[in-house]
C-alpha cells in the first residue's frame, strides 16, 4: 500500500516567510536554475501547488529552492528545512573532468559544499586509481564546450580575481609552516562561500573570466594538496581533477602542467608509480605548451620518481639527465607564484627521493645534504630532507650522524598537523631497526614518542 503524501508544512513557513506568492517562488526557481546549469526547468504557480501537497521535484531542484530562500532571507536554508530530502551524493562525485563552465562550477559546488557537511562518503573516500589515467586522457583530448560568457549576475573585474590570489597565497604560506591540518577548513569554506558564487554567477569580459578560473584552480589545488598532505587521498584527488578543470577551461597550460605533476606526486604516494609516471608524462605536453624550462624539470624529475618506485634505475637516470637539462633553461625571473618553490634546493630535494626509491645511500645523502638549503618558510618539506638524509646515514650504517638529523627531523615535526610528516618519521624509525639495540637509537625512538605523542615508531620493521 502506497504512503499518503503528507502536506509540506516547512515549505508553506518558509514561502509566507519570505513573503513568495507561489508564481514568483516558481520564476525565482527557473532563473536560478539557469545559472545553475540547469536550463530546462519549467515550473509556475501549480509545481508549487503540488509540493505544498506533498510531492518533491527531483535533483537538483531541492538545492535550488534552498539557495533561492538562502538568498531572500539572508540565511543559510537548507534542503531538509525545506521539508525535502537532500540529494544522496553520488560515489564518483569529483572524479570526473567538466567540460565547460557550467559543468565545472556545478561539480566543485557539489563537492564543497558536501565537504563542510562532512558527508560521509567524502570523508571515507579511497583514490580511484582508474581515474589518474582517464583523468589526464580527456585533459589531453577530450572536447571542451567554449560555452559564452553569463550575461547576467554579479559584475566582476581585476579586483575580485587578485582577492583570490592575495587569499590563496596566505594560506600557501600557512600550510607550508604549520601542515595541512590548520588551514584545511579555511581554505574549504572560502571556496564554498566565496569562490563558488563568483564561478557559477560572474559575468566579465573573457580576460577576466580565465583569470578567474585560474585563480581558482590554484586554490582548489592548494586544497587538493591539503588533503594529500593529511593523507585523504580520495578527497585529494576529487579536488585535483577539479582544479585540472578550471586550469584547462583558463586555458593556463603551465597551471595544468602543475596540477598534472601534484597527481603524479600523489600516484606515487599511494603506490601506483605506472600512473605517476603517465601522469607526469601529460605534465610534460602541458609544460612544453606553457614555455616553462623549470616546471618542465618539475614534471621530469617527477617522471624520474615514478621509475625509481618501479626499480627502473636506467629508465630513472634517463628522466634525470633530461630534467637537469632542463634546469640549466630555467632563466625566466618572472614566475607564477605557484611555481616558485622549486629552486635548487628543491629540485636536489626530489633527485634524493629517487635515489633512496633506489636503495642507493650514498647519492641520496648527496643531493639531500644540497636540499637543506631550502628556505626555512617551507618547514614541512625541509622536514622530510632531514628525515631522508638521517635515512641514508643510517642506512649506510653511521649511526651516530643519523640520529643527530632524525632528532632534528623530529623537532621539526613537532606541530606541524601533518600525516605526510608522520609517515617520513616512521620510515626513519624502520631505517632504524637493525640498530634498535643500541643505546642512541633507543634513547631517539623514545625522544620520538615524547615530542610527537600521536606517533607510534615501536616496532616499526622495514
Amino acid at each position: 500500500m502506497l504512503k499518503e503524501k503528507q502536506p509540506n508544512h516547512q515549505l508553506a513557513r518558509l514561502i509566507t516567510e519570505a513573503g513568495f506568492s507561489n508564481k514568483g517562488l516558481a520564476d525565482r526557481i527557473v532563473r536560478l536554475g539557469r545559472l545553475r546549469g540547469a536550463p530546462d526547468l519549467r515550473y509556475n504557480h501549480s509545481s508549487i501547488a503540488r509540493w505544498l501537497r506533498g510531492e518533491q521535484p527531483r535533483h537538483p531542484v531541492p538545492e535550488i529552492i534552498a539557495e533561492v530562500f538562502t538568498i531572500e532571507l539572508g540565511r543559510r536554508v537548507s534542503v531538509p528545512e525545506l521539508g525535502m530530502k537532500p540529494h544522496t551524493l553520488s560515489r564518483g562525485v569529483g572524479l570526473e573532468l567538466p567540460t565547460n563552465q557550467a559543468g565545472i562550477a556545478r561539480t566543485a559546488s557539489i563537492l564543497w559544499k558536501a565537504d563542510l557537511d562532512q558527508q560521509r562518503l567524502l570523508v571515507d573516500a579511497e583514490v580511484d586509481s582508474s581515474a589518474f589515467a582517464t583523468t589526464a586522457l580527456r585533459w589531453l583530448i577530450g572536447p571542451w564546450d567554449p560555452a559564452p560568457a553569463p550575461t547576467s549576475g554579479r559584475r566582476i573585474g581585476a579586483s575580485e580575481v587578485e582577492e583570490i590570489r592575495q587569499v590563496t597565497h596566505a594560506f600557501r604560506i600557512l600550510d607550508n609552516r604549520l601542515g595541512g591540518g590548520h588551514v584545511r577548513g579555511p581554505v574549504i569554506e572560502y571556496l564554498h562561500t566565496h569562490v563558488g558564487p563568483l564561478l557559477r554567477d560572474g559575468r566579465s569580459t573573457e580576460e577576466i573570466r580565465r583569470r578567474l578560473f585560474a585563480a581558482a584552480a590554484d586554490l582548489t589545488k592548494l586544497a587538493a594538496w591539503l588533503y594529500h598532505d593529511l593523507d585523504k587521498q580520495g578527497l585529494a584527488q576529487r579536488y585535483f581533477i577539479q582544479a585540472l578543470a578550471m586550469a584547462k577551461f583558463a586555458g593556463d597550460d603551465g597551471l595544468s602542467g602543475e596540477v598534472l605533476a601534484a597527481m603524479s606526486q600523489q600516484a606515487h604516494y599511494v603506490a601506483q608509480p605506472a600512473h605517476a609516471v603517465d601522469l607526469a608524462r601529460a605534465a610534460q605536453t602541458a609544460a612544453h605548451r606553457a614555455g616553462l624550462p623549470l616546471l618542465m624539470t618539475e614534471c621530469l624529475v617527477m617522471e624520474a620518481h615514478g621509475y625509481a618506485a618501479q626499480r627502473e634505475p636506467r629508465a630513472c637516470a634517463l628522466a634525470l639527465t633530461r630534467a637537469n637539462r632542463a634546469y640549466e633553461r630555467a632563466t625566466s625571473p618572472d614566475l607564477p607564484d605557484w611555481l616558485t618553490y622549486f629552486d635548487e634546493a628543491y629540485f636536489a630535494a626530489k633527485i634524493a627521493h629517487c635515489f633512496r626509491d633506489l636503495g642507493r645511500a650514498s647519492e641520496t645523502e648527496q643531493y639531500a645534504l644540497r636540499s637543506l638549503n631550502m628556505d626555512p618558510a617551507y618547514r614541512r618539506g625541509k622536514t622530510f630532507n632531514i628525515a631522508v638524509l638521517a635515512m641514508a646515514l643510517a642506512k649506510q650504517g653511521r649511526i651516530d650522524e643519523a640520529c643527530e638529523q632524525g632528532r632534528t627531523a623530529i623537532d621539526m615535526a613537532a606541530g606541524l598537523t601533518s600525516a605526510r610528516v608522520y609517515r617520513y618519521i616512521r620510515d626513519l624509525a624502520r631505517a632504524f631497526h637493525p640498530y634498535e639495540s643500541e643505546r642512541d637509537v633507543r634513547e631517539l625512538m623514545d625522544y620520538a614518542e615524547e615530542r610527537l605523542p600521536a606517533l607510534r615508531v615501536r616496532g616499526e620493521r622495514p
